[in-house]
């Protein structure tokens, strides 16, 4: 049985009206990493942004283009991210301007979370559940 967690293979992806904006947001309010922003002036292209104890998401400015091929609404897109300190980044987040949702509660599955909006009204759900371990045959 390998006890090693794979790298990242499942990348949750949105689009921003006003993608630099949105990148600092997450930075400052939930601590997520920048790790890559590709792109000119104002249109972010692509950007990574790294959870520090695992994974992360992948966005860019929205594109108005018939030839767009990845077409999601700003706003749109909803995420759940484990923590180990939910009261703290609750803390941390409502102080950058996130906008509460539920406030940091119990679940009957044993977790503690909490739910907010950032500023382009996409959810976000931090909490303590890790979700069931896999069972490999």
């Amino acid at each position: 049985m390998n006890d090693t967690t794979p790298a990242p293979q499942v990348w949750p992806t949105l689009r921003a009206r006003d993608a630099r904006a949105l990148i600092a947001f997450l930075v400052e309010a939930f601590g997520f990493e920048e790790t890559a922003v590709y792109g000119e002036g104002d249109h972010v292209g692509h950007a990574q942004l790294s959870w520090p104890p695992g994974g992360g998401i992948m966005l860019g400015s929205v594109r108005e283009t018939p030839d767009d091929k990845w077409t999601l609404t700003p706003g749109s897109f909803g995420a759940y991210v484990v923590t180990d300190d939910v009261d703290g980044l609750y803390a941390r987040a409502t102080a950058a301007g996130a906008r509460v949702v539920q406030e940091p509660s119990g679940t009957d599955y044993g977790s503690r979370e909490f739910t907010v909006r950032d500023p382009e009204d996409n959810l976000w759900s931090f909490g303590t559940y890790r979700g069931e371990p896999r069972v490999k045959g």
